[in-house]
């Protein structure tokens, strides 16, 4: 499906950015476009790249005109650009909503003008029953999408879906990244409640999602891996292992809006989910504006059904947590596995 064809990376300079590239950069894909803000880690890739099939462009979701101009015959999309940290978003919130919401909306408008074959919105589990500002935004960006994605023509020339996922284990501002740095320092592992449970997806299981959800989706689709869970305990415990560290555990107490535990997968969206083996399959809700209807007519299986979340997956142990770590390109590099 890619040869020959121009795909377009927003927030491209990140940690799925980078990893889309390795997946792509040898592959028969005419072009790639970096779309960011960041012109320091663009120059910084193109130094290290070297590679003509990879294109540059400066500019801000936020900003329409400048998405305007990157998407100029482009085939593909992967939107990744986002505010992603939890505490300045807290601190921030109209920031999210500017990045997360309105420039999904700008870069979901320019892509439909521009009759651009697939979107794929990447999203994450914070935005199921969200507590912070961060999942605030990002359970509107897939309202969006998926909004957008309703009011296509069934014929319509652009497809759009989301993506959902829990923590991608080496991305930019995960835990893993910083108790990397913490060792390097010799200073302690803190760990905020370490019964606390996540996801844990590998940036290659991420893209697969990405990739599945690209070839199987249909307009307003979203799509979401099953994945294993640790508690932050059991991820701590597994590091200190593999590095042969002195270092010990200090628990510091939960941060400004940190759940207990993420879900995946809410009980109204299982309740129509379609389980297809690796992944779930949620389908675009395509109830109309007739509420009178919904006065009379509920659906009992959404009362009985169970969330997919973090605590009712299966949870990995200290041996197989340390294996999963062992994927993990920068945990193999800075213990010299």
């Amino acid at each position: 499906m890619f040869k020959d064809k121009i795909l377009l990376i927003t927030g491209g300079t990140g940690s799925f950015g980078n990893a889309v590239l390795q997946r792509f950069i040898d592959s028969d894909i005419k072009e790639i476009r970096i779309f960011s803000r960041d012109e320091k880690k663009q120059d910084d890739m193109r130094h290290r790249l070297q590679n003509p099939k990879v294109k540059f462009y400066i500019g801000d979701v936020r900003d329409k005109r400048s998405v305007d101009g990157v998407m100029q015959g482009v085939d593909y999309i992967f939107h990744a650009a986002a505010l992603k940290q939890v505490p300045s978003c807290e601190f921030f919130p109209m920031q999210a909503v500017r990045t997360n919401v309105i420039g999904t909306e700008n870069v979901l408008d320019s892509a439909i003008q521009n009759k651009v074959k697939r979107v794929v919105v990447l999203s994450t589990d914070k935005a199921c029953y969200p507590i912070n500002a961060m999942g605030i935004s990002k359970a509107m960006m897939e309202k969006i999408a998926i909004a957008k994605a309703r009011a296509m023509a069934p014929d319509s020339e652009t497809i759009i879906c989301c993506t959902r996922y829990g923590n991608v284990m080496s991305s930019r501002g995960s835990v893993i990244p910083l108790f990397l740095e913490q060792l390097k320092n010799g200073k302690n592992l803190t760990v905020t409640d370490p019964n606390m449970t996540r996801f844990m997806m590998t940036l290659d299981e991420a893209i697969d999602l990405v990739l599945f959800a690209f070839t199987q989706g249909h307009n307003g689709d979203l799509f979401v891996q099953k994945a294993p869970a640790a508690t932050i305990d059991t991820l701590a415990k597994a590091i200190l292992e593999l590095s042969h560290s002195n270092s010990k555990i200090q628990i510091i107490g939960t941060r400004h809006g940190e759940k207990v535990y993420e879900t995946l997968v809410t009980r109204e969206e299982m309740s129509r989910a379609e389980d297809l083996g690796h992944y779930f399959r949620v389908p675009c809700d395509n109830r109309d504006l007739n509420y009178d209807k919904y006065l009379a007519m509920g659906q009992e299986k959404i009362t009985t059904i169970e969330d997919y979340h973090s605590h009712n997956t299966h949870r990995l142990n200290v041996e197989e947590m340390k294996q999963l770590l062992l994927k993990v390109d920068i945990v193999r590099e800075d213990f010299s596995l």
